[in-house]
């Protein structure tokens, strides 16, 4: 039996953890600005982003010009809301 619409929408309301990892990160920053690269120094998942932009937990901030393609994001008071951060 698959699940329904109901269901899916209940499981995408709340950030993965490492979704969550990420908006958390933004808490402490100016602004809200959330983290290109993780702990390790490597580059943060594009589809971890997207999908967070997606759901309005973050949001483009502006544009990179040393690296265009790179999207540079912001923690959301959705996002906050989520992860339990305060304003």
């Amino acid at each position: 039996m698959s699940e329904t619409p109901a269901t899916d929408m209940k499981a995408a309301k709340r950030p993965t953890k490492t979704q969550a990892a990420w908006l958390r990160r933004g808490l402490g920053e100016p602004g809200g600005k959330l983290p290109l690269f993780n702990e390790q120094g490597q580059r943060v998942n594009d589809r971890m982003v997207q999908s967070c932009l997606d759901h309005g937990w973050a949001e483009p901030w502006f544009e990179n010009p040393l690296k265009p393609n790179w999207l540079v994001c912001k923690l959301t008071e959705r996002g906050r809301a989520a992860i339990g951060g305060s304003q």
